[in-house]
């Protein structure tokens, strides 16, 4: 009945469990985990890509199926890696002067991340989010995707206002640590927020063009990307492959393929950068074995709508090659490489979401504002010079880029501005699916006919993800709740708050 305590606290430490933790090479995670899309998710709603295959698992939104592998890998991924890891950043560094920066890049990066969630699917779990550990919330509610909003603006807003070049350099930070000094890391710091906010701003285009103004303006004057240098991207190496691409060159790479409406855009403008996006092999299912026929007068994307067995009746049929279908797949070598880049807010982005700014009089008045056309063809320029980031340092040249812009069918009037800024936004954003799907929803660029595989979505487009069956089975209130808030459908046509 009786014992002594002696070195109780010693014998009964872990000498080897960690005591503190280096919030620093936790930011190096949430970015690197921040999910690169999939392309069968938003790239297939927007008639960029399409599994050409129909075996049951691999329906979803290429045959207008409310499919849950396809809705859940955002959120999970999201969730579990990202949001998780920034929430406990915050918590280490909010209160730590010394880590100021990181702080509040750390909350910019969240933004950005809660942005893409409720893009995806309205309301998500947001004020309580991320905190299991913190705060022992395991079930976290909902809120309302037009409040996110408000609180995302603020967050952007005062974060990047915060950054500070007297304060730390954050040398973990994996987009832009190895600038020279603190100074030019908090200046592409603030360009990378104030560029998100001008995104947030020109989500309520379609809602309330007052408060869109406002915050476009805002978000000008406070000094937006300027080049490719100040482009936010990962890069990836033979150990961490680009996750995006993973998918398609994996498994069964015979049922991946680029859609029709795609690549008819890229080959009736003459699009310079189809050679390294766009790839025929002598045999689908060995893509990684082949060289592509980059030829442009023999690309041909999927038609949308059809499926293996179907497309033996399209009008058009090009038949099979090999053990797959005789149509363009992704160009492997390059923009479908193992270590292609990711971006996330580009200049070229920026760039075309000011050419519809400046259309719409947005920027009237504001000093140093361009012309639309001025925008609009320095975002073309600036995408088609991401490409030398990519495998091979594909680079276009100017006289390309300039015969390009010249095209009869691209360059700018402004009888079809609107049209002609929004497609060559779709094609900018080809790696990023959720922004080339938050853009379409927002603009209705480009024109794009529905999938009438079936009459599921009653001939219109998928508008959103569905919430993972998951949450139903293990958050059901608060999940009743937020299915309530969307109108009662937690459905592919329910529309989030900004896309009405």
């Amino acid at each position: 009945m009786s014992s002594c305590d002696k070195d109780f606290a010693v014998v009964n430490t872990n000498p080897y469990a960690l005591t503190n933790v280096n919030a620093g090479l936790l930011f190096s995670n949430a970015q690197r985990l921040t999910h690169a899309g999939s392309w069968e998710g938003e790239q297939t709603i927007v008639q960029q890509f399409v599994n050409a295959y129909n075996t049951g698992a691999t329906a979803g939104f290429n045959f207008n199926e409310d499919n849950n592998n396809f809705n859940v890998p955002r959120w999970n991924d999201s969730y579990n890696g990202p949001v998780k890891l920034l929430e406990q950043i915050i918590q280490l560094t909010k209160a730590d002067p010394t880590k100021a920066n990181l702080y509040n890049q750390a909350r910019i990066w969240k933004s950005f991340i809660f942005m893409t969630l409720v893009d995806t699917y309205g309301d998500v779990p947001y004020s309580q989010a991320g905190k299991a550990y913190l705060e022992a919330i395991f079930y976290p509610k909902y809120d309302k995707d037009e409040v996110i909003y408000e609180s995302l603006y603020n967050e952007i807003k005062a974060a990047t206002a915060a950054l500070d070049a007297s304060k730390d350099f954050v040398k973990e930070d994996m987009f832009f640590g190895k600038a020279a000094n603190t100074t030019e890391q908090v200046a592409k710091w603030k360009k990378l927020g104030y560029s998100l906010m001008l995104r947030l701003g020109m989500r309520y285009s379609k809602i309330d063009e007052t408060k869109a103004k406002n915050i476009v303006q805002e978000a000008y004057n406070g000094g937006l990307i300027q080049t490719n240098a100040d482009n936010v991207y990962l890069v990836y190496n033979s150990i961490y492959n680009n996750p995006l691409n993973n998918g398609p060159r994996a498994t069964n790479p015979y049922f991946y393929y680029l859609a029709e409406p795609f690549v008819n855009q890229l080959k009736t403008t003459a699009d310079p950068r189809m050679k390294y996006v766009c790839g025929k092999y002598a045999d689908p299912n060995q893509v990684l074995a082949l060289t592509p026929d980059t030829t442009a007068a023999i690309q041909f994307g999927f038609p949308v709508g059809y499926d293996q067995t179907s497309v033996l009746k399209y009008p058009d049929y090009k038949g099979t090659k090999g053990t797959g279908q005789n149509y363009s797949q992704l160009n492997y070598t390059v923009f479908g490489s193992a270590v292609a880049p990711i971006f996330y807010i580009t200049n070229a982005q920026t760039k075309l979401l000011l050419a519809e700014a400046a259309f719409r009089g947005w920027l009237s008045g504001v000093s140093g504002a361009l012309t639309p056309k001025e925008y609009y063809e320095a975002g073309i320029k600036a995408s088609f010079d991401e490409y030398a980031l990519y495998p091979t340092n594909p680079v276009i040249s100017a006289t390309l880029q300039n015969s390009y812009i010249s095209r009869t069918n691209v360059a700018y009037n402004a009888a079809k501005a609107l049209e002609l800024i929004n497609t060559q936004y779709w094609i900018a954003s080809l790696g990023n699916g959720a922004e080339s799907f938050a853009n379409f929803r927002r603009s209705g660029f480009p024109t794009l006919n529905p999938n009438k595989y079936n009459n599921n979505l009653q001939n219109g487009f998928t508008r959103r993800m569905a919430y993972p069956n998951e949450e139903s089975a293990r958050n059901n209130a608060n999940y009743q709740e937020a299915v309530t808030s969307l109108g009662g459908a937690d459905n592919l046509s329910t529309r989030i708050f900004w896309d009405k």
